[in-house]
């Protein structure tokens, strides 16, 4: 099977505490646990957290490493943007705000302009835009 438009997505990175991101991604955001997997104590043994939508084609997958804990490096333009379109539910910034993201200003004006920027628990941002986008 080639790979085109079918193919599903999976981001992964590295998180400093699986517990305090799952509350952000599950009870802010509202996706759900697609999978999880604890792992041991040893180096290459590492706890798994995969978090997605039913059905979505993509699903973000969080690694913890107790043996060889790998820190997180975000920078500011590394993000996972969602286009909403629509205007972006105060009440979403303050539930992603209650279940431990940040709101930050992006160094970007276009996503200043266009929608909000939240920072997880690991210091990855997630945009949530009101417009829309297609690849189309």
């Amino acid at each position: 099977m080639p790979v085109g438009s079918h193919s599903h997505i999976r981001i992964a990175r590295p998180s400093r505490n699986l517990a305090a991101a799952e509350r952000f991604w599950t009870g802010g955001l509202g996706l759900s646990v697609v999978y999880r997997a604890e792992g041991g104590v040893r180096p290459g043994e590492h706890d798994l957290l995969m978090l997605g939508w039913p059905k979505a084609p993509w699903h973000l997958e969080l690694v913890h490493e107790a043996a060889r804990p790998v820190e997180p490096r975000p920078t500011e333009e590394d993000l996972l943007v969602l286009y909403l379109d629509e205007p972006v539910p105060d009440d979403l910034v303050t539930r992603l705000e209650e279940h431990g993201g940040r709101r930050v200003p992006s160094p970007n004006p276009y996503w200043n302009e266009w929608g909000v920027t939240i920072e997880d628990p690991d210091g990855y941002r997630l945009v949530l835009c009101r417009r829309a986008w297609s690849n189309a």
